[in-house]
């Protein structure tokens, strides 16, 4: 039976960090799978229970931010009760991976995920992506949105700006700009559109919200956001840039990963590739109006082919480089 050991509230972050606690006088095989899970019960919930039902494998699953509960199993170490990180993005993935915290996977279940959205070294695999992008106000005319990203930086939207540094996918996008723009063009952008006092928020979902109400005219988020809120009369949209390649058009992967010295390993693995099987990649498509990671999987019809993003390439590793990122962030004032 599910265990929901961790619940997130709608607005704000994890209420308490109690481990789950694996039954000490259970056989090994019958002790749940423990999954720290990064994506909230909204999102995923149904298909661990679906999940459950058609393996016949009890999991006991987590919810949590993601920075945090990576945080934890590092402090925990081998001692974690964690059998699989379900990560809201690869870069969270990529640094346990580099901390020797992630087992390598099986082959036969890494080749049904487009190679793209996979560690080169196996550790982890992307179950879906979602693209970075501008949402905005639809009271503002398409042609007076920026053109590119470091078009934010410009002093005319002093005021207008939303933005969620302490968001994972934010740290990891930035990571990113890091090693497309370099260090100190980075700083200089972030110092300017800090100038330009946009409103933080905790999370993504928030800014679609106030593009809609106009509280503010432009937010960077993550694309499945909207179509997740949008009805009839809504008056926010999306926005990916149309130069090949800017900045600002970068794919963020969520993605699962099983911990290394976990002895439930057939099991853990067994999971992951159900969430890679056709039905969990439509769900996380339709449902979710994600971007799957398994070739020949359709997205919904409000979402953009994934071919048609024009997406700057960008290195798994890249994303991954947290530490410097979130030492910048500190420093200007914005963690």
């Amino acid at each position: 039976m599910l265990s929901l050991l961790f619940l997130v509230a709608c607005d704000g972050g994890p209420e308490t960090l109690d481990a789950p606690t694996p039954r000490a006088d259970a056989p090994e095989a019958a002790r749940p799978v423990v999954i720290y899970s990064g994506r909230g019960e909204s999102l995923v919930g149904g298909l661990f229970e679906t999940m459950e039902a058609e393996l016949g494998i009890d999991v006991e699953v987590r919810y949590g931010d993601t920075p945090e509960l990576v945080t934890l199993m590092l402090t925990e170490g081998a001692e974690s009760p964690a059998d699989i990180i379900f990560a809201q993005d690869s870069g969270h993935l990529g640094a346990l991976a580099n901390r020797g915290m992630l087992a390598t996977l099986n082959g036969d279940l890494l080749k049904t995920a487009d190679p793209r959205f996979q560690d080169a070294d196996g550790r982890w695999v992307g179950t879906s992506g979602r693209a970075r992008v501008l949402v905005y106000n639809t009271d503002l005319p398409k042609d007076q949105l920026p053109t590119s990203l470091k078009d934010l930086a410009d002093p005319k939207w002093k005021g207008k700006l939303g933005w969620a540094p302490g968001n994972g996918s934010f740290q990891a996008h930035v990571s990113a700009l890091r090693h497309i723009w370099g260090e100190d063009e980075t700083r200089a952008w972030l110092t300017a559109v800090a100038a330009n006092e946009p409103v933080v928020y905790p999370k993504n979902s928030p800014q679609v919200e106030a593009a809609h109400t106009g509280a503010i005219q432009i937010g960077w988020v993550n694309h499945y956001y909207l179509h997740r809120k949008k009805t009839d009369g809504y008056k926010a949209d999306n926005y990916s840039f149309a130069a090949e390649g800017d900045a600002g058009n970068v794919l963020m992967l969520a993605g699962m990963a099983v911990r290394e010295g976990s002895e439930r390993v057939p099991d853990a693995e067994k999971v992951i590739a159900w969430m890679l099987a056709e039905p969990a990649q439509n769900a996380f498509a339709i449902e979710n109006f994600e971007y799957p990671t398994r070739p020949g999987i359709k997205t919904h019809p409000d979402v953009p082919p994934i071919d048609s993003l024009k997406l700057a390439k960008v290195e798994q590793a890249w994303l991954a480089d947290l530490g410097p990122t979130r030492a910048m962030l500190q420093d200007l004032g914005l963690q």
